[in-house]
């Protein structure tokens, strides 16, 4: 069967239903069992635990009420609790959580991976720039490149050794997001919506994303790599706060309509990627039909305003200092104006690690990403 065909909604079906037999996509976390020996994280705030913390910077959350529901408190996290990626490792069998990349500067606990992900980022450098420092996708790249020359080091110089170390880790990418709501719809101090229309703009991010997967492809190792997709980030509470619902709908459609516009983009790369690099795994996680699908669960009473208070009516984004949240957090799809709660990420980490609908990942699961023999 042909790579190209694995996005193809009929052939994935077939899959789902082919893992679904053999028990692989149904079942069970692996909880005790390493499925993989590291697991490196790429993104934006929703998987920042940290890096963001000492920077100049109004993307951080490095204080209360952020993390109330996290065991060590606010460190960095967008949410109250785990992110996404934090429920991903527990499931993959880590111990710990992933260590954020400040705290491993100096080469100390990274065997097991590295966490870039930085707040306010983007795949464009100049994505999220007027809320101050942040670490690009080419920045998180570069940060990479510090840690495998450090990898490398305590391998005893050995290149191939590392290599082969890295070849069987995953690799987890979620950036896009700020590229919209920090960058393509705030004309008023980004040009990019006046020079691409949404089509154009998807496209131009996709290709640049491309490069950046394949560096880290050719020049770091990576051969099991999950690309997350975005969101509806037309319904956020700060998006639908500032730019007004569209007509009829609860949430800002054109704004929606240009997300999937790049999700789209994002299916087609990896299946080219997966055509062209026929030593590597890349899967899409669909987050945007998983999340949509997650408003509609009766668990989540409250899907349009932010579990903390958000100042300024809910047109800023993060929660105000040390306001007290609402009590019933596992209710609230939002955290803030903008993030997840930790209740809306384990819905989304359960359906990416083993999918339950065949559009919930393509062309197969994490789990199944992480059982493969690639090498």
């Amino acid at each position: 069967m042909k790579e190209s065909y694995y996005c193809n909604p009929a052939i994935r079906c077939f899959l789902f239903i082919l893992f679904s037999v053999s028990g692989s996509v149904h079942g069970r976390h692996d909880h005790g069992q390493l499925m993989v020996p590291c697991f490196f994280i790429f993104g934006a705030s929703s998987f920042d635990n940290g890096n963001n913390n000492a920077l100049p910077t109004l993307a951080k959350a490095n204080y209360p009420p952020y993390g109330i529901d996290f065991p060590a408190g606010p460190t960095g996290r967008f949410s109250n609790g785990r992110s996404i990626v934090d429920i991903i490792s527990e499931f993959l069998g880590f111990d710990d959580y992933i260590p954020s990349f400040a705290s491993t500067v100096g080469g100390e606990n990274i065997l097991k991976g590295v966490n870039y992900a930085s707040g306010g980022s983007g795949i464009r450098a100049e994505t999220g720039q007027h809320a101050g420092a942040r670490i690009s996708m080419d920045g998180q790249l570069r940060n990479h490149q510090i840690t495998v020359l450090s990898l490398i080091n305590r391998l005893g110089q050995n290149e191939s050794a590392a290599k082969e170390y890295l070849n069987k880790c995953i690799y987890a990418a979620g950036l896009g997001t700020n590229d919209y709501v920090s960058n393509y719809f705030l004309p008023s101090l980004y040009p990019t919506s006046r020079i691409y229309t949404p089509e154009q703009y998807a496209l131009v991010l996709a290709q640049q994303y491309s490069r950046q997967l394949k560096t880290l492809y050719t020049n770091y190792g990576a051969r099991k790599v999950a690309l997350f997709g975005l969101a509806q980030l037309g319904c956020a509470p700060s998006v639908v706060a500032s730019k007004g619902a569209t007509n009829g709908s609860a949430c800002v459609d054109y704004i929606n309509d240009a997300v999937q516009i790049f999700n789209n983009r994002l299916k087609e790369l990896v299946d080219e990627l997966n055509r062209n690099l026929t030593d590597a795994k890349f899967i899409y996680v669909n987050v945007y039909e998983i999340a949509s699908e997650a408003t509609s669960y009766p668990s989540f009473r409250v899907i349009d305003a932010p579990c903390c208070p958000v100042a300024s009516n809910n047109t800023l984004i993060l929660c105000t200092i040390n306001q007290t949240p609402c009590p019933n957090r596992d209710e609230y799809f939002y955290w803030d104006a903008l993030h997840l709660s930790e209740a809306t990420n384990m819905f989304i980490a359960n359906r990416s690690y083993n999918a339950q609908s065949p559009t919930d990942t393509c062309p197969i699961d994490i789990s199944d990403l992480a059982r493969l023999l690639l090498y």
